[in-house]
């Protein structure tokens, strides 16, 4: 197989802060493709700001921000210098909708920047990065800052992003661009729109921006035929995600059915036509449990260019996962009664989700029934037209009578867990609320989670690095294949 012009192993861009910048960054550095998680990045900013920028990695990267006094102002309003003290609430911010203040997108797009800025100091390593096509509020404004920061792939799954590639091409040129916004129970022919002006936003100060390559995830040819044809501009390629793929699965094809357990049931129609794929003539990447160095072989022999590998990559040293959760993972791993449950109904999304089955997360009945309904960052909303046809916001994972006085029903809201709070305890970041718990972790991962511990660079270690992961995937490619970008 000639060399190609594409990295081999794309690294997945998991939850909200998982995939962090350390780790997209070693990712990079071992020569693949690093990518760091588009979601909730203005949050994670701001949180870590008012930790007190341990390293001070935020204010050097924010020094660099091209519009010095938009940096000045997000460090004001966010750092406390020293960190806040223990047991004191992080900031609350206003959830996003429609109609953003400036102030909100100053943060969207300064968190995006840093982000994707430390990912690639450094280093001439290519770096990308992911967002959710069901997460449409922040979009424009994340993308806009992603691109100052020069991200060289921009991922997206969750939905059918048929209208990014214009979005990006219109923001690298400094034009104008909109978003069509999803709306439940909009009225015939009603359509809403999200709106970004890079210069009325800059105050005419547009940055040069080079397109990055725009790679759709997808759960089958058939969507990739539609987006390669139908896109508003160029599709680079794509990554093909199976079911066993941590977080956010596609539903399965055709009527839902559960197997014994309340998972989905995927058949027939669920798997992958190769054959499709190869006539698109666009690279592909295989993803869903093709984390061995014989599934990285096995995918490049089928027509891959290469594989999106995402749960070794999840518990690796970088990740920015919480170090005692992947202690305990990575030893329970090593006798391989972890267990992993397809979840129908656990996130707001309305998508499939894994969950990791571990002790004091909300994976546990007994924890999720504890929790206290609310909708405080708001991610997952739906957006619902009101009688005056204005937009409201609502979350099945809200408090019930909130929630349905918004004009949803009793039975959308059941088994929905507030995904958004549980990802950002995940790395650190939880919440906490005076009198209250601090909010618990909910942990997603890849159906071959016990497989991890094959990572480990001896039998006597308790941890392994990002490196430790590209070098044994890797380690079947033949050397003349190790060509990357």
């Amino acid at each position: 197989m000639a060399p190609f012009s594409h990295p081999i192993i794309i690294q997945g861009g998991m939850g909200a802060g998982v995939s962090s910048w350390p780790l997209a960054m070693a990712v990079s550095m071992a020569g693949q493709l690093g990518v760091v998680s588009g979601t909730a990045l203005d949050t994670i900013l701001s949180r870590r700001l008012q930790l007190g920028d341990p390293g001070g990695h935020l204010r050097r990267a924010l020094r660099e921000f091209p519009i010095p006094e938009m940096a000045a102002r997000v460090v004001e309003r966010h750092f406390i210098a020293g960190g806040k003290s223990p047991g004191t609430p992080f900031r609350s911010m206003s959830l996003l909708n429609d109609k953003p203040t400036q102030e909100q997108l100053e943060l969207l797009v300064v968190a995006n920047f840093v982000e994707v800025y430390l990912a690639k100091e450094g280093h001439d390593g290519v770096v990308g990065i992911n967002y959710l096509e069901k997460i449409q509020t922040p979009t424009l404004a994340s993308l806009f800052g992603a691109l100052i920061a020069g991200v060289d792939y921009v991922l997206m799954g969750a939905g059918i992003p048929t209208a990014i590639p214009a979005v990006i091409e219109g923001l690298c040129a400094g034009n104008p661009v909109e978003l069509t916004i999803r709306v439940e129970g909009a009225g015939t022919g009603a359509t809403h729109r999200m709106h970004f002006d890079p210069s009325k936003f800059t105050n005419d100060q547009i940055p040069w921006m080079e397109r990055p390559k725009f790679l759709p995830i997808v759960a089958s040819a058939t969507l990739a035929s539609m987006l390669a044809r139908k896109s508003s501009g160029a599709v680079d390629g794509f990554v093909v995600e199976g079911p066993t793929a941590g977080g956010h699965n596609a539903p399965p094809r055709g009527q839902m059915q559960l197997n014994t357990r309340g998972e989905p049931i995927y058949g027939t129609r669920d798997e992958l036509d190769l054959e499709a794929m190869r006539a698109l003539k666009l690279p592909f990447w295989l993803a869903g449990s093709y984390g061995s160095p014989e599934q990285v072989v096995q995918a490049r022999e089928l027509g891959a260019a290469g594989v999106q590998v995402g749960t070794a990559f999840a518990f690796c040293d970088e990740s920015g996962i919480r170090d005692d959760i992947k202690r305990r993972v990575v030893a329970e791993s090593r006798s391989g009664n972890l267990d992993v449950f397809t979840d129908p109904v656990a996130s707001p999304a309305g998508f499939p989700f894994k969950v990791l089955d571990l002790k004091d997360t909300l994976a546990d009945e007994g924890v999720y029934l504890e929790r206290p309904r609310c909708c405080d960052l708001g991610y997952l909303r739906h957006a619902y037209e009101k009688a005056d046809g204005s937009l409201g916001w609502r979350c099945p994972a809200e408090e019930i009578d909130a929630y349905m006085r918004k004009g949803g029903t009793s039975e959308e809201t059941v088994g929905r867990k507030c995904i958004c709070n549980a990802l950002l305890s995940n790395i650190g970041l939880a919440q906490d609320r005076r009198g209250e718990e601090p909010e618990r972790p909910l942990i997603t991962c890849g159906n071959d989670v016990n497989s991890i511990s094959h990572f480990l660079p001896d039998e006597n270690a308790t941890s392994y690095s990002a490196h430790d992961v590209v070098r044994r995937l890797m380690s079947l490619v033949e050397v003349g294949e190790r060509a990357t970008c």
